[in-house]
């Protein structure tokens, strides 16, 4: 969000103004005034009048001082912050709070799809965690998008339904002050899960006193409140409580019901100062999973329909967080810390009856995980050889301690067998393990610029990843570590004329689930010991793109990457997890504009291109088909415009196009991906008091949010067979939301 600063006079803070001695000491300049020439001629001759009448009064005895002059300030409603001459790649951003604010959003997470390229969507309804697809990745429930809030890691490794779920549902949206985003394996900073992107989402030290009120016409329900209190030495102290409700065009409502709640403590300055941060949330939900779409087009069951209504899932996270910040001239230093407690149960029955032809296959899946981390940074600025250069070195720490199992369940019931192995007498647990797992990431990135017009961003990044598991059905212990060293760097032409060129390298990874490193859980040929699982998949990405501002309040980004992985992790519809398969390879091209025409609107639009493939010669060799990398999406695009006049109306207008994927890797079915609209008009009474009505899926669009393709059996007397499944998009809905400040 931009200033404007507007001055209603020209007076000026001393109270200067052409007096009757102006006539006789500037004749020039008042005949100009007299004649009514140019308004620049008007105040240079001011301007000479003030300084000759300053001097003259400062020998004056002290006067009364006028009132200061009237500023009227003007925001400028914007998406994005321009970055040009600060930005290390031409892929990252910063989202304003303006955008989220403004922004029409279905469901919390979807306040990402702000990013550009990234689609959020859901294959399992409300209270699970989202899915989310960039740069041509399918990244299921989060892997390869590293996710943070408040600088907390969000990204759960070795969890109990995928590497890397992250699961948002416990944000409470009025809270976020912006979102800061990269893409690709670029940035020193940036670890584990980072190849495709990340988003750091920021907590506000200082939001409105206020209560909101809505409800919408899908069973959705919500109450907030929060606010600030300001204490007498300057401190901020943000509390706020969220609870909610939504059932969905479900033919089983989810009664997805949640809980949360936040305390946010700030001291002193961004510079110079300390927070302390405490979240809670829980949350209990029925899921209708994404089910086969023979079952729908028979008739057996309808659109919203599900042939198990007892999946579902429970969560509830606690967190405290903290940052401490020193900063002088040339440096600062930042530390961070935190510790979390997190519970997860799902119950999904993905595959009906094909394992168990007569209890059905619902698995419930636990985890329970404790983790501590923190994270410290010192950066520097300093002049060498007449050259400005900024180092910063950081270390960052994460430790997890998790048990997950999965067990075999009929309407959450737990049976004495799995499906793997029905014999009565046998362990109930399917999978059960205790693992522990630490991470170090030492980093070290340093910006020099060379020239006027060319600097340089070299990053080094070391990680170590190590952990045991116990594995609580065969009785084995398994310890592996393992080291990675990572370069990264940019080359920056520019600006010239508004324009910069960017050239980006780099290497990343993601961690691959423990309990495929230590053979404890194998989903498929590749886990099964084909090839060796390492504890952290390399993937080296190179990037060429351009930022510019070719005319005033237009900005545009472009980029075209390359993203080599050395295995794609895959979902796994039989386990409900994603799991290691071959390597892999992206290229693509990304567009973003915004364009403000006036300071109360913005137009913006995006435009990613994608083309995914397997690396392999023997594709059977992994027990798949083809080289086509499933669920990888070819084309997104979206258009939005946000609005706001800062007197009564304002509203968002977003729409969405996810385009088609293949579901198989010989490409022989495919979904069609989706279109939807969703847009929110708001209007402001007085400054106390306003409403707001959003519309989504605003076209009725027929579609289906999330698709995939695996085995399954319908019914317990019916063949086994392979197909499409889908999770079907939201029907046309509205929500009305009422706030009042105080």
């Amino acid at each position: 969000m931009q200033l404007v600063t507007r001055t209603k006079t020209l007076r000026s803070a001393s109270g200067c103004k052409p007096d009757q001695g102006f006539q006789n000491r500037f004749p020039f300049f008042h005949n100009a005034l007299k004649q009514r020439r140019s308004f620049l001629t008007i105040v240079v001759a001011a301007a000479l009048s003030c300084t000759k009448a300053l001097a003259e009064t400062s020998e004056r005895p002290p006067q009364t001082p006028p009132k200061p002059a009237t500023v009227e300030k003007i925001e400028v409603t914007a998406s994005r912050r321009n970055l040009t001459g600060r930005a290390d790649t031409a892929s990252e951003g910063s989202i304003t709070a303006k955008e989220l604010e403004l922004r029409p959003a279905y469901r919390i997470g979807q306040i990402l799809e702000a990013i550009p390229g990234l689609v959020v969507t859901s294959h399992s309804g409300e209270g699970k965690a989202n899915q989310f697809l960039l740069r041509g990745f399918n990244l299921d429930h989060g892997t390869d998008l590293a996710t943070f809030v408040d600088d907390i890691p969000i990204n759960g490794v070795s969890n109990a339904h995928g590497q890397g779920y992250t699961d948002l549902n416990f944000l409470i949206p009025e809270l976020l002050s912006g979102v800061d985003y990269t893409k690709g394996p670029f940035h020193a900073e940036i670890g584990d899960f980072g190849v495709a992107g990340s988003d750091h989402m920021k907590l506000a030290s200082d939001v409105a006193n206020r209560v909101t009120l809505s409800a919408g016409t899908l069973g959705d329900y919500r109450a907030y409140f929060g606010g600030t209190v300001h204490l007498k030495n300057g401190d901020r102290w943000v509390n706020a409580f969220n609870v909610s409700h939504s059932d969905g065009p479900w033919r089983y409502p989810d009664n997805a019901r949640s809980i949360r709640a936040m305390s946010h403590y700030t001291h002193g300055t961004a510079l110079n100062g300390f927070d302390l941060t405490a979240m809670f949330y829980r949350g209990q939900w029925r899921a209708t999973n994404d089910q086969p779409l023979e079952a729908i087009d028979s008739g057996m069951i309808g659109q919203y329909g599900s042939l198990d209504p007892t999946d579902g899932g429970f969560a509830e996270r606690y967190s405290l967080s903290g940052h401490y910040r020193l900063a002088a001239d040339n440096w600062k230093w930042l530390t961070s810390a935190y510790v979390s407690h997190n519970r997860l149960t799902l119950w999904n029955d993905f595959t009906h009856y094909l394992d168990d032809p007569i209890n059905g296959d619902q698995q419930q899946q636990d985890e329970t995980r404790t983790t501590v981390g923190g994270t410290s940074s010192f950066s520097r600025e300093d002049h060498l050889a007449g050259l400005r250069t900024e180092t910063t070195m950081g270390v960052q720490g994460r430790y997890d301690f998790l048990y997950v199992d999965r067990r075999h369940t009929r309407q959450r019931i737990t049976l004495p067998a799995c499906p793997e192995n029905l014999t009565p007498g046998t362990l109930d647990l399917c999978n059960g393990d205790n693992i522990r797992m630490g991470s170090l990431g030492l980093y070290i990135s340093n910006t020099t610029h060379w020239t006027p017009w060319f600097r340089t961003v070299i990053g080094l990044r070391e990680d170590y990843q190590g952990g045991s598991d116990d594995n609580l059905v065969d009785g084995s212990m398994t310890k592996k570590h393992q080291w990675l060293f990572q370069p990264k760097g940019s080359l920056i032409f520019g600006p010239w004329k508004k324009t910069e060129l960017y050239l980006s390298a780099g290497k990343g990874y993601h961690s691959n689930d423990f309990r495929s490193v230590s053979g404890s859980y194998a989903a498929d040929e590749f886990a099964k010991g084909s090839v060796s699982v390492p504890i952290m998949t390399p993937a080296v990405s190179g990037e060429i793109g351009v930022r510019t501002t070719p005319v005033t309040h237009l900005n545009l980004q472009a980029a075209v990457f390359i993203i080599d992985f050395e295995s794609e992790l895959s979902y796994d519809g039989d386990a409900g997890v994603t799991s290691p398969g071959p390597a892999s390879r992206r290229e693509g091209v990304e567009f973003s504009a915004q364009y403000n025409p006036l300071y109360w609107l913005e137009f913006n639009t995006d435009l990613s291109f994608a083309h995914a493939r397997y690396r392999t010669s023997d594709p059977a060799y992994y027990g798949i088909g083809g080289l086509y990398v499933t669920n990888a999406p070819t084309f997104v695009w979206s258009f939005g415009m946000i609005v706001d006049t800062h007197t009564h109306w304002y509203g968002g207008l977003q729409v969405r196009w996810l385009g088609g994927y293949p579901l198989v890797e010989d490409d022989a079915l495919r979904s069609k991906g989706y279109q939807e609209v969703n847009m929110n008009v708001g209007y402001r009474f007085t400054r106390y008091l306003r409403t707001e009505v959003s519309i989504f899926n605003m076209f009725n669009s027929h579609a289906y949010a999330a698709q995939y393709a695996y085995d399954y059996r319908l019914t317990p007397g019916s063949a086994a067979q392979f197909g499409a499944t889908g999770h079907a998009l939201e029907p046309i809905s509205a929500r009305l939301a009422v706030t009042a400040d105080f």
